[in-house]
């Protein structure tokens, strides 16, 4: 008698469902909030960024691999892909322009896979000094390359091509945000999709102990070899979008500097979670155009900020947001509110102090000329006078006096808390 064959179904997993239900959701309403064309810009940066900056952390936070050159798959996409967009433009390529950042993931996909099997060879240090020389090769030899590269202007292109598609031309920047918007969700979904399959979970297995993986028959070198190609091709296609945004691109995209971004970010949102990375995208932006714009110091700013972050949250954003949702599922967040107020007050008064500093010495080094006072945060400072030094300086001390007391108080009060949430758990499981 046959057996009768019984089918099992896993539950729906609704709160998944409604958390990229939102993310879609954001993305489409974000630009009808921001309608200034600075603010879709910015969006649209942000849309690209996520995408590179996910591909990066396919690297360095799910498989351990610290990369110094990652520009040069989303820079190589980025070239071929204006490449194809003029070659559209002139009729000798039948491609629209919707599709243009897949041209640009391909090129990052075959970049990766001629430099990552040599790349991958290699883990840890010799891995990462291995991508920083290939990042200044393909640098410097972009620039030998002008009929490529065009020189140091670079390569410009035309985005409205043809007659419009249903009213679409990608002449608006709305509709530009919108394409990178679909290319971010869809691409956002494939990465996490990434983790949850075999290669994902392999991959999590060389970054954590290698040794035993290859013990067990697998090879190290191939699965690294494949999650580099995979990074490639998605960073391509961010490539791919900037091309279409900027509607230029020049041997920046190749640079230290924007490997360095993927890197600096990436860490800052959380590379050991999965959505570390958007939080960072979005940071990169926001301190790529709005706080380049309010100071000269910004990248001194920025570098205070990582520091901070390697010495008290070396899991980045998304780690505080995770550990904080955990104390409130517990009830017990509100125990250590008064500590947040303080440890906010007494480090914002350690950043005033500091960036007064900052402000006026660079007023002194770069705008000396036009008299030794400055307006800063609605005050005017007089950087010839001792009064202001003096006045930063004391804000320095105290508040960062202040901050490691309260510090100090907090993580007493965080392990009681942890101790607490621990027995709960037990008396749970003993139920």
């Amino acid at each position: 008698m046959a057996q009768r064959q019984e089918f099992h179904f896993k539950p729906l997993n609704v709160g998944r469902w409604i958390i990229w239900g939102l993310f879609a959701l954001v993305l489409f309403v974000a630009p009808r909030i921001w309608t200034s064309g600075l603010a879709q810009t910015m969006l649209t940066q942000m849309g690209i960024g996520v995408i590179a900056c996910l591909a990066y952390n396919i690297l360095l936070g799910q498989g351990g691999m610290l990369s110094f050159g990652h520009a040069v798959y989303s820079g190589m996409g980025a070239f071929l892909a204006i490449h194809a967009l003029n070659m559209a433009g002139a009729g000798t390529l039948g491609i629209p322009v919707s599709l243009i950042p897949l041209v640009g993931g391909l090129a990052g996909l075959v970049v990766s896979a001629l430099l990552g099997y040599v790349s991958t060879k290699k883990a840890g240090t010799p891995f990462a000094m291995i991508t920083l020389g290939i990042g200044e090769l393909v640098f410097a030899l972009a620039l030998m390359l002008p009929e490529f590269s065009g020189g140091e202007g670079g390569i410009s292109s035309n985005r409205v091509i043809g007659q419009p598609v249903l009213g679409i031309s990608f002449g608006p920047q709305i509709q530009v945000y919108y394409l990178a918007a679909v290319y971010c969700f869809i691409c956002t979904a494939a990465m996490f999709a990434l983790t949850r399959t075999p290669l994902g979970r392999m991959l999590n297995a060389v970054r954590d102990n290698p040794e035993r993986v290859e013990f067990v028959g697998y090879d190290t070198h191939w699965v690294r070899f494949l999650a580099f190609m995979i990074s490639g091709f998605f960073a391509g296609i961010a490539g791919g979008l900037g091309a279409i945004n900027t509607e230029i691109v020049n041997g920046e995209v190749l640079h230290a500097t924007r490997s360095g971004a993927y890197l600096l970010f990436t860490f800052l949102g959380g590379a050991t979670f999965f959505f570390g990375p958007i939080i960072g995208a979005v940071l990169m932006v926001i301190c790529g155009v709005l706080l380049s714009e309010l100071t000269k110091a910004w990248l001194l700013y920025l570098g205070l900020i990582f520091l901070f972050m390697v010495m008290y949250a070396p899991g980045g954003f998304a780690s505080l947001i995770l550990m904080n949702l955990r104390v409130a599922a517990f009830g017990k967040l509100k125990q250590v509110w008064a500590s947040y107020l303080a440890l906010f007050g007494t480090a914002l008064a350690a950043l005033v102090g500091a960036a007064t500093m900052i402000e006026m010495l660079y007023h002194r080094q770069l705008n000396e000329a036009l008299g030794p006072e400055l307006k800063f945060m609605g005050a005017t400072l007089n950087s010839a006078g001792l009064d202001a030094w003096f006045g930063a300086g004391f804000l320095i001390v105290v508040g960062a006096a202040l901050f490691e007391l309260v510090r100090r108080q907090y993580v007493r009060e965080w392990g009681e808390i942890q101790e607490d949430i621990e027995k709960e758990i037990k008396r749970r499981e003993a139920l």
